[in-house]
């Protein structure tokens, strides 16, 4: 039986990603493992934008995620005291696949929007090539239990 000491939990703080975290901290709890919060956050570059971020939106940016991953740190050590979290930046899913290979968790639980169809191929999904690509087992986790339209 696989035993899940360390589990890494990435997180854009929406409602998929809080459902993974519940999950996570169950069986973390089970296997007296610990959580790895992982926040990534990257400024979007557009080929149309013909001006530069100047370092005080960057900051300002940063200073936020930092700001929110303290924060749901600090509530998810109240179930798991040994609680860690890390904060990255760069393309959500490489730095997400960077981490893995990084830490080399027992699991991955992340939130998937479950988006289908147009909004799927356009956006791409962050999960999806985690899946793929992940060193790690992932195990992913909608926001509700119904399907997304």
């Amino acid at each position: 039986m696989n035993t899940f000491k360390h589990i890494v939990v990435p997180t854009d703080f929406g409602p998929a990603s809080a459902r993974a975290l519940e999950l996570a901290t169950t069986l973390a709890k089970a296997f007296d493992g610990k959580i790895t919060l992982l926040h990534v956050w990257e400024i979007p570059i557009y080929p149309y934008m013909d001006f530069m971020l100047n370092s005080e939106v960057i900051t300002r940016v940063e200073d936020a995620a930092v700001k929110h991953l303290a924060g749901a740190l600090e509530v998810l050590r109240k179930a798991l005291p040994n609680a860690e979290s890390k904060l990255k930046t760069g393309p959500t899913w490489q730095s997400i696949l960077e981490v893995i290979r990084e830490l080399k968790p027992d699991l991955v639980v992340m939130g998937t929007h479950g988006r289908q169809g147009i909004s799927r191929v356009a956006l791409g999904s962050v999960a999806e090539r985690v899946v793929r690509l992940s060193d790690a087992p992932v195990l992913t986790v909608h926001a509700t239990d119904k399907p997304s339209e």
